[in-house]
């Protein structure tokens, strides 16, 4: 569990700075927050790329959980 500007995250310490600062300035600081996303939606965000997006999958495949389905 890390701390971002005084928030608890569990988001996966393997994400590179930039694609940290994406999601948190986006408000996301969970990853059970991401499965409510798809990888498109993510992919918007400045600083989130292909890697942080592998990153993401795996430590949500870890809890059981998935990105949300693209319609």
């Amino acid at each position: 569990m890390s701390m971002f500007n005084g928030t608890e995250s569990d988001l996966p310490s393997g994400l590179s700075k930039p694609a940290l600062r994406a999601l948190h300035g986006a408000g996301y600081t969970q990853i059970h927050q991401i499965s409510k996303l798809t990888e498109s939606e993510l992919l918007q965000l400045h600083g989130m790329g292909p890697k942080g997006i592998d990153v993401l999958r795996r430590a949500l495949t870890a809890k059981g959980l998935s990105f949300a389905s693209e319609s």
